[in-house]
């Protein structure tokens, strides 16, 4: 490991409460894909799968910003294991009514409840935050090492879970996926050395973390990235159909998952140039052009190659995103922030997947990559006319003034100014 990932894990309890958290995180590439396997395995009805996998979607959108705002008042140990169980009985009421043949509303109150999945990835960056709260440069070096692990946890999470659900038995992969999030909950929440202070004063005044100016940039932002995501899932798995190699999908798909991990160790490594909010407006510009190649190829070759360029700039816009939420949310309600991200993302993605398989059967999927490119454009426009919001909270200006010097800067000038790279 080189020096500055070993660094970051000199802390004591880190090494612990990261690989809790990568085992706690797999439902979140599992639990959709699994429901649909399963569903389909078992009734043949894909409507049916595609409105349970989105009822799952919309359900942790609604509901999971609040266990992280629970989190953030009570503590985690308090929240997340209450929350983990809720989960947990809800994929026990969704995969016994699949097996008993009950009726669809079952299944429903089933999914539904799986949105009390608590966002893991929050939790733990949250940690990272204050472990390293005095030292920018290791709290960056852990988000991107973070971001490398949510790149590990889409690569494999979705092979196991439908893996096990057409080769064991079809409700294989929501059960183990179901049981990875009761075991990541249950060390996360024993490890209390490392737990962020509750802030339960902060929260007697009402309020949330998306009244920062900011953050309601960030979620349309991610929203739009989602959907970028969603549907080259989507449309990938077409294109390989489209040329008769429909298995060699997963691999195509996996050379954008290899980009963004490599550009996460990456990034990782260097030494971050400018402002968090000129990265982040550069990374999502770059990543609007990446989306341009795809619209061009003509077969998985040259697609896979566009995909793995297309990765690079997915985990350094990852990293400096969060630590845009880490300067502009009060700390009282930092897990809440980074969860309303992850809550744009989760519903960008059902909504560009739903769009892009409805324009791939209506003008087959070389046409549909217009999908994507357009919802990135969107992200870049929103992150644009939003740059000059996106500033610290009054508490973190001492912190992190470094951008406020731009304020009367248009977002180009800031990005001569400072030099930023992604």
């Amino acid at each position: 490991m080189t020096s500055p990932y070993r660094a970051i894990f000199a802390a004591p309890g880190s090494r612990a409460f990261s690989a809790a958290g990568l085992v706690g995180r797999m439902p979140l590439s599992m639990l959709g894909i699994g429901i649909v396997t399963m569903i389909s395995q078992v009734t043949g009805q894909y409507g049916l799968a595609g409105a349970l996998s989105a009822t799952t979607a919309l359900s942790g959108a609604a509901i999971g910003p609040q266990v992280s705002r629970l989190v953030d008042r009570h503590g985690q140990a308090r929240v997340l294991r209450p929350a983990a169980a809720v989960t947990v009985l809800s994929v026990a009421v969704l995969l016994l009514g699949v097996r008993a043949g009950a009726p669809h509303w079952v299944f429903f109150l089933g999914a539904a409840g799986v949105g009390a999945t608590p966002s893991l990835g929050a939790m733990v960056r949250a940690r990272w935050s204050v472990i390293h709260r005095e030292a920018p440069e290791l709290l960056h070096t852990a988000y991107s090492f973070e971001s490398v692990v949510d790149e590990i946890v889409f690569i494999v999470g979705p092979i196991l879970s439908v893996g096990l659900c057409t080769v064991w038995f079809a409700e294989a992969g929501p059960l183990l996926a179901a049981a990875f999030l009761g075991i990541g909950v249950l060390l996360l929440a024993a490890q209390r050395g490392t737990e962020p202070q509750p802030h339960p004063r902060a929260h007697h005044a009402g309020g949330s973390a998306l009244r920062a100016p900011g953050m309601p940039v960030l979620i349309v932002v991610f929203a739009g990235m989602g959907a970028m995501f969603g549907a080259v899932e989507v449309i990938t798995l077409a294109f390989a159909d489209e040329r008769g190699h429909k298995a060699l999908a997963s691999l195509v798909l996996a050379t954008y998952a290899l980009g963004s991990c490599l550009a996460g160790v990456a990034f990782g490594l260097a030494q971050p140039r400018g402002t968090a909010r000129g990265r982040f407006l550069l990374g999502v510009t770059l990543m609007a052009v990446s989306m341009i190649p795809p619209l061009l190829v003509g077969n998985l070759v040259f697609l896979a190659v566009a995909l793995f360029v297309s990765g690079l700039t997915i985990a350094p816009t990852m990293v400096t995103a969060m630590s845009l939420v880490e300067r502009l949310v009060p700390r009282a309600r930092l897990t809440e922030g980074i969860t309303w991200t992850s809550t744009g993302l989760a519903v960008g993605v059902s909504l560009g997947a739903a769009l892009a398989g409805r324009v791939t059967d209506a003008h087959g999927a070389s046409t549909a990559f217009a999908v994507p490119a357009g919802a990135a454009f969107l992200a870049a426009a929103a992150a644009g006319l939003g740059y000059r919001r996106l500033r610290p909270a009054p508490e973190r200006e001492d912190v992190h003034g470094d951008d406020d010097g731009d304020e009367e800067l248009g977002p180009i000038r800031a990005l001569e100014r400072h030099g930023d790279v992604a």
